[in-house]
């Protein structure tokens, strides 16, 4: 693929080729974009996109922690949302709206500022707004779908549209979106609820979270969905896997159901450990674990 900034509609933002995603990705290993582009704003995601040969692929980057970027890197484009893309405001009664580039624990706190409960478990997901309304992220008791009243998505032609909650068509940790959309802003709606109660509930995800999940280390969340009547790191755990090595990647012993990259492991390491689970587990089980990290690029 060629790409050049001048192919395209000029961009206020930022393009950089051949850019390295590691540093980006909680994993920090991987290869580079073909291109990283930063929109200043949503109107310059537009132009760029509609400037852009249809033929090019573009993913969207949040805050890279449920995802395995591949050592081949990722051809065409990765879109990163930043600052511009963060901010969380109350709009109307028990109504949040969202940037994309927001931070579960962002939005979590301004809902407990405005007296908003219901949110609580946005606190505990490691990832942004655009990532948590893709994925139908969840945590604790409580899913996007719970939350979500409608999402902005600019699509691949550059085209602005907002898709009420319904035309998502959730499942667990999957929407249906349009394909190459990208989530620029949401809009959640909680219930009344006390500062301090609302605290309270935030404090108690928090420490659960940091009892059961190896959260200092270099991971990639939850790697696999839990099967219908199962839970995955059980699974995992009774296949043997726990503390299971390939190369410098490991299953968490803390939580069998995070991978950890202990040093200098390439993404091969990780997905090979991933995929040797799978393995193991369906030997054991007849259960076929699926993924939840996403994996991405080329190997």
């Amino acid at each position: 693929m060629t790409l050049s900034a001048t192919s395209t509609s000029p961009v206020r933002g930022k393009l950089t080729p051949n850019a390295p995603l590691a540093p980006l990705v909680w994993f920090k290993s991987g290869g580079n974009a073909e291109w990283l582009f930063e929109p200043k704003d949503v109107a310059d995601l537009q132009e760029f996109l509609r400037g852009l040969d249809p033929a090019v692929p573009v993913m969207a980057l949040g805050l890279g922690s449920n995802l395995i970027v591949r050592d081949g890197g990722v051809p065409g484009v990765v879109v990163r949302l930043g600052k511009a893309f963060a901010k969380v405001a109350k709009i109307a009664d028990l109504t949040l709206d969202c940037g994309a580039g927001a931070s579960g624990i962002l939005v979590s706190s301004t809902a407990r500022d405005n007296g908003i409960a219901g949110l609580e478990f946005l606190r505990s997901i490691p990832g942004t707004v655009g990532g948590f309304v893709r994925m139908n992220g969840g945590a604790y008791g409580g899913e996007v779908k719970d939350i979500l009243v409608d999402c902005d998505v600019v699509l691949r032609d550059g085209t602005l549209l907002t898709l009420p909650v319904e035309e998502l068509h959730y499942t667990y940790r999957h929407s249906e979106l349009p394909e190459g959309a990208i989530v620029v802003g949401a809009r959640f709606k909680g219930r009344a609820g006390k500062a301090e109660d609302i605290q309270a509930e935030m404090d108690r995800i928090s420490a659960s979270r940091e009892a059961s999940q190896p959260l200092r280390s270099k991971t990639g969340g939850s790697t696999f969905k839990n099967p219908p009547g199962h839970k995955a790191w059980e699974l995992v755990d009774q296949a043997g896997c726990r503390g299971l090595t390939l190369g410098g990647a490991q299953v968490s012993e803390k939580h069998c159901n995070f991978l950890l990259n202990l040093g200098e492991a390439s993404s091969a390491d990780i997905e090979n450990l991933g995929d040797e689970v799978r393995r193991r587990v369906k030997e054991l089980s007849g259960v076929e674990l699926e993924w939840e990290i996403q994996r991405v690029g080329n190997k």
